[in-house]
């Protein structure tokens, strides 16, 4: 992480220390059982925002799976996370592609949403209009090679995964070959 080949992914719930002046990303904990709730949520973010500069994103919360819920829940978090000095993500779900999207509301799209409706068109073109749009773009539950170059292939500038949680000395010599692929932050530890 030192050396910029590897960010760190944050939640509330996660535990561990974040190693000072790493690139990191927070994430709200939606998928699992990891969310502290709203006020808890904005609490953590304010708590770390001496490190916002450091930030890829801080995701607005979500509905795993919902887009129209997504959109009606992340509304009024988004500017409350760009107030606290993030760039606020918002999290693609199922069913993106047929709403209306509020482009100039967020800084990233985060693909979330069911692993089918990840790796499908619709959210290849949402991407690609992200990328048009001059946007960061972030894909989780990345933990394959396989994956990792897709994601790259489709426009993804990140990813995160649990790869490293399971065999971390066996795993991070195989991570840090995937991130190899030209101009892609590596997966998220």
């Amino acid at each position: 992480m030192q050396d910029q080949r590897l960010g760190f992914i944050d939640t509330p719930a996660q535990g561990n220390r974040r190693p000072e002046g790493v690139t990191w990303c927070a994430d709200n904990g939606c998928f699992g059982k990891g969310y502290p709730g709203d006020d808890q949520w904005l609490a953590w973010l304010a708590k770390n925002a001496h490190a916002a500069a450091d930030c890829l994103f801080a995701t607005a919360p979500d509905v795993v799976g919902d887009a129209a819920a997504t959109l009606a829940r992340s509304a009024p978090f988004l500017p409350m996370i760009r107030e606290l000095g993030y760039p606020a993500a918002l999290v693609a779900q199922d069913g993106l592609e047929s709403l209306p999207v509020p482009w100039d509301a967020f800084d990233v799209l985060f693909i979330g949403g069911s692993t089918e409706w990840k790796l499908g068109a619709a959210a290849r073109d949402l991407i690609q209009e992200a990328k048009q749009r001059g946007k960061w773009v972030h894909m989780g539950r990345v933990n394959s090679e396989r994956r990792y170059r897709y994601a790259h292939s489709i426009g993804c500038d990140s990813a995160d995964g649990t790869y490293l949680t399971f065999g971390p000395d066996i795993n991070l010599p195989k991570l840090l070959a995937w991130s190899r692929v030209e101009n892609q932050l590596p997966l998220f530890a």
